[in-house]
């Protein structure tokens, strides 16, 4: 238990910023090389892959909104190393389930080793009854031998014939087979070409360093739990365990034996409701939190954040510390949005202040803001509009925009503010 009690909102929404390595002022560097973006995916452990587009994927925003504008390519070169399966290949990146399918450092590969050993002995439902028919076995035995004889390969190099209309249950088995072998860590992703997966075998993927002896379960969880509370800062004992989605009856007593041993600790604080609520925090960050109280601990930057971020991991911790409602919306039908398709939460320092709906259309360099949106209670101030006109101009420049366009806005007076500021 830490001698402050409670500790106010403000040091914790700064905590929980800093953590997440979005506190730091843009601009420095100016250019982020390729430790810049090794060292910020480190920091947060493991960053969400995701398909949508409407602007730059989800994995290369994440870093954005971290880093400022940087060249995407050098992310790709620590993932793919250009597709190279040589044993002394430059990869320091691997491709695995953390979070959800994300980014993660080749440094943390052993211990995500057991999950592999999880999906190898069906612990996934789904795949120990599709396994069990001695054709799809067999399918699987020829898959494999297929891909380690000819290397890298995409799933329309496997057409079976079978697949059926519809969504990812009715994969071909081909598809199952390579996703199948990817889970159980037999195959991994070399490459991706116009972001479809190139499978080869893990061996040939791993540079000859990572270590590939698994750790217990039990260690290996408590492992990534650190990291996990690491990267939070501060949040609520049940949340540790939504880093990794990990159900909570095996995440509690984990987290409960880290409260015990000293790792994590417990402190008293109040959140956005007013009321003081028992958090966690890990030990090494407590004296981040104390000097954030004392107020030699600021965060500085104004940035955007999408909706797979990590700030946002931690269930129901964005209404709590931020009064904020963080949701996708691009699964509901139109008519049902709030916000829009793929709304950016804007990040103001350490407050959630506002979002926006964007669409880039990359044939003519607009990016346009189909809607744009502060938060009841936040002020539509030259000082909010200057520091959003900032980084717009710098989301813009990552994105080769040329032009932008605000649809609409709530408050309108912002976006007038906004388009002057820019």
């Amino acid at each position: 238990m830490s001698a402050r009690s409670p500790y106010p909102l403000y040091a914790v929404l700064t905590v929980a910023v800093h953590a997440q390595g979005l506190g730091r002022s843009p601009g420095e560097p100016t250019r982020p090389g390729i430790e810049d973006i090794y060292a910020a995916i480190e920091r947060v452990g493991w960053v969400q892959i995701d398909t949508l587009q409407v602007v730059n994927r989800a994995q290369y925003l994440t870093l954005w909104s971290r880093l400022g504008t940087y060249d995407t390519s050098l992310l790709d070169k620590l993932l793919f190393d250009d597709g190279n399966t040589s044993p002394d290949n430059n990869r320091r990146l691997f491709e695995y389930w953390a979070h959800a399918a994300c980014i993660i450092p080749l440094s943390l590969y052993p211990y995500f080793l057991p999950r592999m050993r999880s999906y190898r002995q069906g612990d996934n439902k789904w795949y120990r009854n599709w396994v069990k028919n001695p054709e799809k076995q067999q399918l699987a035995s020829d898959i494999f031998a297929t891909v380690r004889e000819r290397g890298g390969s995409r799933p329309a190099d496997f057409r079976t014939g079978e697949r059926a209309p519809g969504t990812w249950w009715n994969w071909d088995d081909a598809k199952v087979v390579l996703e199948h072998l990817y889970n159980i860590g037999e195959l991994a992703i070399a490459n991706r070409i116009n972001f479809q997966r190139i499978y080869d075998v893990r061996d040939r993927v791993l540079p000859s360093w990572v270590d590939r002896e698994e750790p217990t379960e039990k260690a290996a969880l408590k492992h990534l739990l650190e990291i996990s509370m690491r990267a939070f800062g501060v949040c609520a004992p049940e949340q540790v365990g939504n880093y990794l989605k990990l159900k909570s009856t095996d995440a509690r007593p984990l987290v409960a034996a880290l409260i015990a041993d000293g790792t994590f600790a417990t402190i008293q604080a109040q959140l956005a409701d007013g009321e003081t609520h028992q958090l966690l925090v890990h030990r090494d960050n407590l004296p981040l939190l104390d000097a954030a109280a004392d107020g030699a601990l600021r965060v500085r930057r104004t940035t955007f954040l999408n909706p797979f971020d990590s700030l946002f991991w931690a269930r129901g911790r964005d209404r709590a510390m931020w009064n904020f409602n963080q949701t996708l919306e691009c699964y509901k039908r139109a008519p049902d949005r709030i916000w829009g398709y793929f709304c950016l939460p804007i990040l103001d320092k350490r407050r959630l202040v506002g979002r926006f709906d964007p669409k880039l259309e990359r044939k003519t360099g607009l990016l346009r803001l189909k809607a744009l949106y502060l938060e009841p209670g936040v002020k539509p101030s030259e000082r909010l509009a200057g520091s959003v006109a900032r980084a717009m101009r710098d989301f813009m420049r990552f994105h080769d925009a040329t032009d932008l366009v605000i649809e609409r806005s709530d408050p309108a007076e912002f976006g007038r503010k906004l388009m002057s500021a820019l």
